[in-house]
């Protein structure tokens, strides 16, 4: 496993992350989450990603348990606030931010977590009160760092433009072999100013794994037919003009002695501002593959391959994580 600095912070994180969106606390049972944790520190990976609305809660509760004991220098830990937990509490107001974050300190069973990330921009709060919220949980010492998720160029700007707050130090975009928006502006702008990317969804929701064919049933076992997990599997990602252009991808990945899941991940990876991509997953051996993509290069004719295969399918309707 190799590491990358994210940001201008003083963490270095792992190239392969552990997601727990749709997964931990939800879709995948107990000892299966377990294992994996479990495995994805005897492949190096230290950085794991949550949330607080990740099954309102469970996932954070299910990372808690499962970290208590180890050595908290070993790990990188982020959680995310904004989408409501109940009724009345959601967003990024003050109050919003010194609640969640001890909710979220509460169920993770630790002091602090290394990175506290706005997991959406809140067009109802002023920036300058939730910068000065987050700055406070950092002085706080309840939070190492801060980040974004899905923040919109100019909203960016205007948060590193404040005066005597702390800065960002990473953004979580949506980024695949099919899903390149934030190549516009979020990636040169965060560059300029020392911002990391942490990407999530590099698999496409599975779909970039080659696992799903065109013109055959989803696999049984697959996160496209989980109740708990396919919410934002969406029809365009599994119809077979997709589906068939990813199968296109299967000789290069081949030629290169690597999985189609390993190329998508090295893909991501070949951006030197991309500080890690989180994966999913519900088995150790998915993450034993997974893993293995890191410190993989892609030379230029296998990118300007993948172009072409991929460019013709680019997608532009977001999910949400």
């Amino acid at each position: 496993m190799e590491y990358r600095r994210l940001g201008t912070s003083d963490l270095h994180v792992s190239e392969i992350s552990l997601g727990s969106w749709l997964t931990y606390g939800v879709g995948v049972d107990d000892s299966n989450a377990v294992a994996c944790v479990n495995r994805a520190f005897d492949l190096g990976i230290n950085f794991f990603d949550t949330a607080n609305i990740y099954g309102r809660g469970a996932a954070e509760s299910f990372l808690g348990k499962v970290l208590e004991g180890r050595d908290r220098s070993s790990y990188v830990l982020a959680t995310k606030l904004f989408f409501p937990m109940t009724e009345n509490d959601r967003g990024l107001s003050a109050a919003q931010v010194h609640k969640q974050i001890d909710a979220s300190l509460t169920r993770l069973r630790t002091d602090y977590v290394d990175l506290y990330q706005c997991h959406r921009y809140d067009e109802s709060t002023p920036l300058e009160e939730t910068m000065e919220a987050l700055t406070a949980v950092v002085r706080q010492g309840k939070a190492r760092y801060i980040g974004f998720s899905e923040w919109k160029a100019e909203q960016v700007r205007a948060a590193l433009a404040l005066p005597n707050v702390e800065k960002f130090v990473s953004s979580q975009p949506q980024y695949s072999m099919i899903w390149r928006v934030p190549e516009r502006e979020i990636f040169p702008l965060c560059a300029a100013n020392g911002v990391s990317q942490i990407v999530w969804s590099p698999l496409a929701q599975g779909v970039l794994t080659g696992k799903y064919l065109p013109g055959k049933p989803l696999p049984a076992n697959s996160r496209a037919v989980s109740p708990e997990m396919n919410e934002f599997f969406d029809d365009d990602l599994k119809s077979d003009r997709t589906l068939a252009a990813v199968q296109e991808l299967r000789p290069i990945a081949q030629s290169l002695g690597l999985t189609m899941a390993q190329l998508a991940l090295a893909w991501v990876l070949r951006q030197p501002v991309v500080a890690s991509a989180i994966v999913g997953a519900s088995r150790p051996s998915q993450l034993d593959e997974n893993a293995a993509a890191s410190g993989v290069e892609l030379d230029r004719a296998t990118l300007e391959a993948i172009d072409r295969i991929t460019l013709p399918i680019l997608r532009e309707t977001a999910s949400t994580n």
